[in-house]
């Protein structure tokens, strides 16, 4: 009896040690799926945490470039847009105490720059002072002419009040900053 109690036994602990094994091996695997799910998951997680970095760098990038875009965008004449330029010569005129108007605005036949003559009064140190102005304005700029002319035909030094004299200058102005 002893015998047979001892190969129950025996029996019972083969099939609770093979049982224990597929628990084990069971076990095992869905450690390992779950490892596996966890690993993909953290890859996932990484890169979208590199993506937003990376969107956080590039918003941050184009604030940092935004007034420097703006800044050179100031040094080109659009096409489809030169009211700022001429806004920008009648401003320095403005500056310097002269009256200027825009005579006539015509883009070239090749589109590669924009010519601009205009005309201006004042003294003849406004008139000096805003071809300055020009030549060291933001845009690039090539004087074709310059006719500056004493309004009044008599000597300047006739003048009793000593009051400057009217000058009126014509310009010829080709804007190589242009951008067709």
């Amino acid at each position: 009896m002893q015998f047979i109690f001892q190969k129950k036994s025996l029996i019972l602990s083969i099939i609770f040690f093979v049982f224990s094994c597929f628990v084990f091996v069971f076990l095992y695997r869905e450690v390992n799926g779950k490892r596996e799910i966890l690993q993909q998951a953290q890859e996932k997680w990484q890169t979208e945490t590199t993506r937003r970095e990376n969107a956080r760098s590039l918003v941050n990038s184009i604030e940092i470039i935004k007034s420097e875009r703006n800044l050179l965008e100031t040094h080109f004449v659009q096409s489809s847009d030169v009211v700022p330029f001429l806004d920008t010569i009648e401003k320095l005129a403005k500056e310097v105490g002269a009256e200027a108007e825009v005579v006539s605005v015509n883009i070239d036949k090749d589109s590669s720059s924009l010519m601009v003559e205009m005309k201006a009064q004042g003294s003849f140190e406004t008139i000096y002072k805003l071809i300055m102005l020009l030549e060291h304005s933001p845009y690039n700029l090539e004087f074709v002419l310059a006719n500056i002319q004493n309004r009044n035909e008599e000597n300047i030094s006739a003048n009793k009040n000593n009051k400057p004299q009217p000058w009126i200058a014509t310009f010829q102005i080709k804007v190589l900053s242009f951008v067709n």
